[in-house]
Formats: structure tokens, sequence, C-alpha cells
């Protein structure tokens, strides 16, 4: 009978041990911690048609000097941000030159034409002075801005009529600004 008893105790703890690791074994947990690191950044995409290209604006006859000329280039600008940003322009030099001739940068108007970047747009006279293009611009990824280039007829016949013939070139830099 005691080895009866001694047995039947054996296999309730047997029993009972088993039931307690099974539990035990059903109702463990582990946890990790995940972790997403974000830094601010802002970038105008390689890809941007400001990037090194050009605007040309062809005055040939009578008529070009009297008329208002105007190009527009879709996708100037491409641009990211992790942030509210501003893009500012200016000139690098106060005068568009060629050889020894010059004509003065504010004869150029440049205005910021919706694409996918909201924001405020601004129209500008070109200066050495960097202006706000475009303020408050909301982040995003590839956000495209066109810009518009003008010359007034009033500069075409007032400034330009009277130069001598040649190509006049200046350089415009475009800077994107986080907030």
């Amino acid at each position: 009978m005691k080895k009866r008893i001694f047995i039947t105790a054996l296999s309730l703890g047997a029993i009972a041990s088993g039931t307690d690791l099974a539990l035990a074994q059903n109702s463990e947990q582990v946890s990790s911690s995940v972790n997403i690191i974000l830094a601010d950044v802002i970038a105008m995409d390689v890809g941007s048609v400001a990037s090194g290209g050009t605007i040309d604006f062809n005055y040939v006859n009578t008529t070009d000097y009297n008329s208002s000329k105007n190009v527009t280039v879709p996708n100037s600008l491409v641009i990211i941000s992790s942030k509210n940003f501003d893009v500012k322009v200016k000139s690098e030099g106060a005068n568009f030159v060629s050889g020894a001739n010059a004509i003065p940068v504010d004869i150029l108007q440049v205005k910021a034409i919706p694409g996918s970047l909201t924001g405020t747009l601004n129209e500008v006279t070109l200066s050495t002075t960097n202006q706000a293009l475009v303020s408050n611009a909301s982040p995003g990824a590839k956000q495209s801005l066109n810009i518009a280039y003008s010359i007034s007829a009033e500069k075409a016949s007032n400034v330009l009529l009277g130069k001598p013939k040649g190509t006049y070139t200046q350089t415009i830099t475009y800077t994107a600004t986080a907030l």
C-alpha cells in the first residue's frame, strides 16, 4: 500500500510538474524594441532641369525687341525635404556679361509656377540678393517646381536695344533651406 501511495503521489507530482511546465510554455513572452531613426534631409535632385541647364532668350528682329519674352521650364527643380522649406533664387553677378559688355540682371523676372510642390509661390526680379521664390513649401519626396523666366517688352526695348550683339550670360543659383 505504501508503494501504491508513493507511485500515485509520484505520478500526481509528475503530472502537476508537466502541467505547470506546459502552461509556462504557452504563456511565456519575449519582446523586442524596433527603432526608426530619422534625420532631417533636404536635397535638390541632380535630375532637375535647372541643374546645369540653359535658358535662351533670342532677340533677332524688331518684333522680338517690341514683345515680352517668356520661357517656362517644367520640372526646373525637383526637391526632397523632411521639413517645410523655402526656395531662394539669386544671380551670381550684377550683370549678364558678353566680353566687356553688360546688361543688368534686373531685366529678368523669375516666377515659381505650380508643379507638385505646395507652398507660397512668388515672382521676383532677379538680383544678387537671395529672394524667396517659394515660401513654406510642404515636406515630401520628388516635388517638382516649374519656373517661368520673362523679359518685358519695355525692358527689351529700353535696355537691350542698342547693346552690342553677343551672348550675355549670368549664373542663377537656387537654394532650398529647411525651416
